[in-house]
């Protein structure tokens, strides 16, 4: 029989059967993460009314807490200062250009005003309803990264107080909202004394119209939509440099945002978001 017997022993001194069950024990939190990832990736259907106490609570906290961040004005100038001479330095200086031209043309600065105060509100949610109604399995993904990306933009009002170009003494910017008394501008009247003034890096104004482009552009159906998709954060970009409440490198601090956000859930669905299943499974196919 020699040679026809078990295994070479343990060096441990452990019998098969206690090395099958430690095999058992090693493989059980491999296991625990396999069922995780499987439960997150599984495609369902949002609950309406969860989703819109989760908006609406998210969106009263981020306010809650974009305007507790210290307001350091003197640090918040001193940073405005050094975007601005960094910007000029390297020949990209624009903004002061585009602010008194624009200005220039009351109707459009006027108008850009508004799309400032109300259509990043707007749009945002509109695309979520859409997003909701049109592609039920994809809400979750897509929502998750617009709000990871808003929860990056707080660290950045809290580690980086930043004034707007239209509160930078001595630069010459045009206070466009003042100047033209339109309405809608948290940084005017008694709102400015509980709105963060130094809260421009990075404009969430960018990294939400960017979000919305790229979910229009990625899974709209008709060509119109998909170049409105395309057209809105570059509009965008334009309205936040003219109405001096941005510099161009807060929109750059937007889209890095936004691109954490989306790779940190293209690691957790180990794929690209518009990728997944637009429609749940069914209970059927799931069991």
């Amino acid at each position: 029989m020699r040679g026809r017997s078990g295994g070479p022993a343990d060096p441990t001194g452990s019998t098969a059967e206690g090395g099958a069950l430690g095999g058992a024990t090693a493989v059980a939190p491999r296991t625990s993460r396999s069922r995780l990832l499987t439960y997150v990736r599984t495609p369902r259907r949002p609950r309406l009314w969860f989703e819109i106490l989760l908006i609406g609570f998210s969106y009263w906290l981020y306010s809650q807490i974009r305007n507790a961040v210290p307001q350091e004005r003197t640090v918040a100038l001193r940073h405005a200062r050094s975007v601005w001479t960094f910007e000029r330095d390297i020949g990209l200086g624009v903004e002061h250009a585009v602010n008194h031209g624009v200005d220039a043309v009351t109707w459009l600065i006027v108008g850009m005003n508004y799309y400032y105060a109300t259509l990043h509100f707007a749009v945002t949610v509109g695309v979520l309803v859409w997003l909701y109604v049109r592609h039920p399995a994809r809400f979750r993904p897509a929502r998750s990264v617009l709000f990871l990306t808003t929860w990056l933009a707080l660290v950045g009002f809290w580690l980086y107080p930043l004034a707007p170009p239209r509160l930078l003494p001595g630069a010459g910017f045009i206070d466009t909202v003042r100047v033209h008394a339109t309405w809608g501008s948290v940084s005017q009247g008694d709102l400015s004394q509980v709105s963060n003034q130094y809260a421009a890096m990075p404009s969430m104004h960018i990294g939400w119209s960017l979000w919305c482009g790229i979910t229009l552009v990625a899974l709209a159906r008709h060509l119109w939509v998909r170049i409105a998709g395309a057209l809105y954060p570059v509009v965008t970009l334009v309205v936040i440099v003219s109405t001096g409440n941005h510099f161009w490198m807060d929109a750059v601090g937007g889209a890095v945002c936004l691109a954490v956000g989306f790779t940190a859930m293209r690691l957790l669905y180990g794929r690209w978001v518009y990728r997944l299943a637009r429609h749940p499974e069914p209970a059927a196919a799931r069991s």
